[in-house]
């Protein structure tokens, strides 16, 4: 066998050992963010009021804060801006309600399952991978909103999602202001 052919034999076999090692990781990443979420739910039904900001460990990247507000400037959530993540914490004063429109019909449906659909789409055609596809989970107490975690999150698709969670929001708040 020529050196050429047995390097690139050797450099498949690294792909592969490469390919199953990032496989295996991402699968650990899925079920670490699974437990988180569980955690997350048990905090919250045993009375854990707020998600705060947490300091990352040295060497990680940490949250930015963004702060969403109304026109007049009362605080309708904080978000949490992470590496390709994002959490919406309403302000503990809200009390925002999944029911209350625009929430289901315009930011869950024509923003949030938009999302999702065109990176299935992206997926099934090979362009993505299908753990980089789109995902949202809302926490809840009831009916009322704790937190919204926003999964594969691009600086594109970051405004647009700052803008849309916003306008929901200060709609929602007039609502409930009258």
């Amino acid at each position: 066998m020529s050196s050429d052919a047995e390097k690139i034999k050797g450099l498949l076999a690294l792909k592969k050992k490469i390919e199953a090692k990032i496989e295996e990781l991402e699968l650990e990443l899925k079920e670490l963010r699974a437990t988180l979420e569980t955690v997350n739910s048990v905090l919250l039904e045993k009375g854990f009021k707020r998600a705060e900001a947490v300091t990352a460990p040295q060497g990680e990247a940490a949250e930015t804060v963004v702060p969403l507000k109304t026109a007049g400037g009362e605080l309708l959530a904080n978000l949490f801006v992470g590496e390709n993540s994002l959490r919406v914490v309403p302000a503990e004063d809200k009390g925002f309600n999944i029911n209350t429109p625009p929430f289901n019909q315009f930011l869950l449906e024509k923003v949030f399952l938009k999302m999702q659909e065109k990176d299935a789409e992206l997926a099934r055609s090979g362009q993505l991978s299908p753990e980089k596809i789109f995902s949202y989970n809302i926490v809840r107490d009831g009916d009322i909103i704790r937190e919204i975690v926003v999964n594969n999150v691009d600086a594109e698709r970051l405004k647009e999602l700052k803008s849309s969670i916003r306008w929901t929001f200060e709609k929602m708040y007039e609502k409930m202001k009258s």
